[in-house]
């Protein structure tokens, strides 16, 4: 008989705050390490950790350890990092996985199978440093600096909408499809009791709740068959985590239910596409820096010159933040697309909105991003970008009608023509990242017109088809 480790969601929300309120109060590395060891050394039900870790393009790997395996070599994770896209050349493949131990989930077994546990990594060069071209080591090392130095606290929380299509492999299909097909077609907020899209979102939440994600809304979006699901305000690099964790879980309950969960920007032109709206805040000392009940929209000029950054620095990072061909189709004017390198309260076409806040809300939302983005880097070149980057002195800055590019060769000419995103990466990364955008778009139609070409969605980098990728 198999024993494996099958919590209640209630059991398992619980134990999953406890994690995250210790990740929250910055508790010693070395005291959380002990707690997990013991524990995985203690329950016996649990037969592996499936450790985690992402590309320089934002994709998910995951690696199942067995569980006695890994209380031995946690130390001496090694894996050949020459395997995967944009990470070492083979003469150099060595890398090693750095459990991050604080970033610990108890899983649901339905869903990701019994006497498992989830742990994130961050990826280890030769010389024990953090890798360069893991981005979310460079964030964790970025936001523990502004901590030491500043006492701040990067805060963020991410509005990711999706699509819900039918069929298991919609995405990898669609060379032979040519299309999508809604499960739903309500719109707006409108969704009946059982049909597919709500039962998917309803299970979705109730997972993420049980992780521990502390939800507070879900709905369909705007477009049919379209879903967003909110949940809570995070420390950066967990904010980074959950948006991975979130896509994930929508992933692996659409597969369940005999649909995809689709996160391209644009998948069908005509109908809004998605979005990944990112909220930001700093703290400091448990006050919010970003709040001025006296001040412009009521936030701060600290908060202000945070935005002036972004603005300045709008085009540099559009590539970063928009990482596919396919995300451009998203920045179009008919269906409120955040286009405009504008900053406004009410315009929802700017590229940054300042929503209506108070002391414990007020934030700044970078509504440009495209949900299929590298989380952690999104979060790095939005908080490095606000509070290093230049200000313009060109003349009302916050309005002057710019635009974003609307495709993704102009995006990377931006991209490698600006210091800044040279001294965001490094230069070597910033290269590598550049040539993985330029594989996919030499791939691509140059010119995007009216219809989704196959070949944007088939050398997609979160589409998981490797075997059509090396087809081209």
């Amino acid at each position: 008989m198999r024993e494996f480790l099958e919590l209640s969601y209630a059991e398992l929300e619980e134990k999953n705050l406890q994690c995250k309120e210790q990740r929250k109060n910055r508790v010693a590395p070395e005291q959380i390490r002990e707690e997990r060891l013991k524990y995985l050394t203690d329950e016996k039900r649990i037969k592996a950790v499936t450790v985690m870790f992402s590309d320089l393009e934002g994709r998910l790997h995951m690696l199942d350890y067995d569980k006695k395996f890994l209380l031995g070599s946690w130390d001496n994770l090694t894996f050949d990092g020459s395997s995967i896209r944009g990470f070492t050349a083979q003469r150099e493949s060595d890398l090693r996985l750095g459990i991050d131990w604080s970033a610990f989930y108890h899983a649901p077994a339905d869903i990701f199978g019994a006497g498992k546990v989830l742990a994130f990594c961050e990826v280890i060069d030769k010389d024990g440093s953090f890798y360069q071209g893991d981005i979310r080591g460079v964030l964790k090392g970025y936001a523990q600096s502004k901590f030491a130095s500043d006492g701040y606290t990067l805060n963020a929380a991410n509005e990711i909408e999706g699509f819900l299509f039918a069929g298991q492999d919609a995405e990898r299909d669609y060379y032979k499809t040519g299309k999508f097909e809604y499960v739903n077609t309500g719109g707006y907020y409108h969704s009946l009791p059982g049909d597919p899209l709500r039962t998917f979102i309803d299970t979705t939440a109730e997972v993420q709740r049980a992780m521990g994600f502390q939800n507070e809304k879900d709905h369909p979006e705007v477009a049919p068959s379209q879903f967003e699901i909110n949940y809570g305000y995070g420390e950066v690099v967990a904010a980074a985590d959950q948006i991975q964790l979130y896509k994930l879980i929508c992933r692996q309950v659409a597969r369940k239910m005999g649909l995809t969960a689709s996160f391209l920007p644009k998948p069908v032109v005509g109908v809004n596409g998605s979005g990944m709206h990112t909220n930001v805040s700093i703290s400091k000392k448990g006050k919010n820096l970003f709040w001025d009940p006296q001040g412009q929209e009521k936030i701060s000029k600290f908060a202000w010159s945070f935005v002036d950054r972004i603005l300045t620095h709008g085009n540099d990072i559009c590539l970063m933040l928009n990482a596919s061909v396919n995300a451009y189709r998203r920045l179009d004017p008919h269906f409120e697309a955040p286009n405009q390198i504008i900053a406004s309260a009410v315009d929802r076409g700017s590229m940054v909105r300042i929503p209506i806040g108070n002391e414990r809300s007020a934030r700044v939302e970078v509504r440009s991003v495209g949900p299929d983005a590298n989380p952690y880097m999104v979060m790095l070149s939005v908080f490095k970008t606000g509070l290093e980057g230049s200000i313009s002195k060109e003349k009302n800055l916050r309005q002057a009608k710019r635009y974003l590019p609307d495709n993704i060769y102009d995006a990377m000419d931006n991209f490698n023509n600006a210091e800044w995103t040279g001294t965001l990466l490094g230069n070597d990364v910033k290269g590598r990242y550049a040539e993985l955008k330029k594989a996919s778009a030499d791939r691509c139609a140059r010119l995007l017109g009216t219809v989704v070409k196959v070949s944007e969605v088939q050398f997609h980098h979160e589409v998981y088809n490797q075997y059509l990728w090396n087809q081209f």
